[in-house]
């Protein structure tokens, strides 16, 4: 379905000819595969099928492409990230984030490795809005872990023992880890057996 014209471009004339839906989920592939400074706005518009003045029309510029591309990765291919903070335990909640890491990190349908990585590979000042919103992305997932974790340890979930801001930084390293192993080509099946080791390093009160 075509994506409405804002009101305040309708005066201009003839509504997009192009799936704003569609063209948004071609770029997150693009940088995903890329990252922000490897995806040049020539690789952007072929993919999305638009021209540059329709791509700037719709989204502003790169930067703001970016964030938006960033933001579909998070309630989609990611979308494991925050359902996994709904699990009822906090062992539960970690293996779910680390066996989903695994699978949606090695997909046959989507680029290898993660976007919030494989885009932070971003070099010159050309790439300081994209590395700021990469590193806001980890701190937000990072911080509701720890909120969760935290949660379990008040709910006598979670060994008094353990520390929820190092237990929040320790799995999302181990995520990210294995996102960076994927995009080197190691298998689900290798990476769900690093989740494994992962899980039994950590004492959980439960399971």
């Amino acid at each position: 379905m075509m994506a409405a014209m804002p009101v305040s471009q309708t005066k201009l004339g003839r509504p997009r000819e192009f799936d704003l839906d569609y063209a948004l989920e071609q770029a997150m592939r693009v940088f995903w595969a890329k990252g922000y400074e490897g995806a040049s706005m020539a690789d952007l518009t072929e993919a999305m099928g638009i021209t540059r003045s329709s791509m700037y029309a719709a989204f502003g510029n790169k930067d703001e492409l970016f964030r938006r591309a960033v933001e579909r990765y998070t309630e989609g291919p990611a979308s494991y990230g925050i359902r996994a903070l709904s699990e009822p335990t906090a062992r539960e909640v970690a293996e779910s984030i680390l066996r989903g890491a695994a699978t949606a990190s090695t997909s046959r349908e989507a680029p290898h490795g993660c976007l919030g990585v494989q885009a932070a590979l971003a070099a010159g000042d050309n790439g300081l809005t994209a590395q700021k919103v990469l590193v806001d992305w980890r701190q937000d997932g990072a911080a509701r872990l720890e909120s969760r974790f935290l949660r379990a340890r008040a709910e006598g979930d979670l060994p008094e023992t353990e520390d929820p801001r190092a237990l929040a930084t320790y799995i999302t390293t181990v995520a990210y880890g294995i996102a960076v192993q994927a995009a080197t080509g190691k298998s689900e099946a290798e990476l769900q057996r690093v989740a494994d080791m992962a899980m039994n390093a950590v004492s959980w009160s439960h399971g």
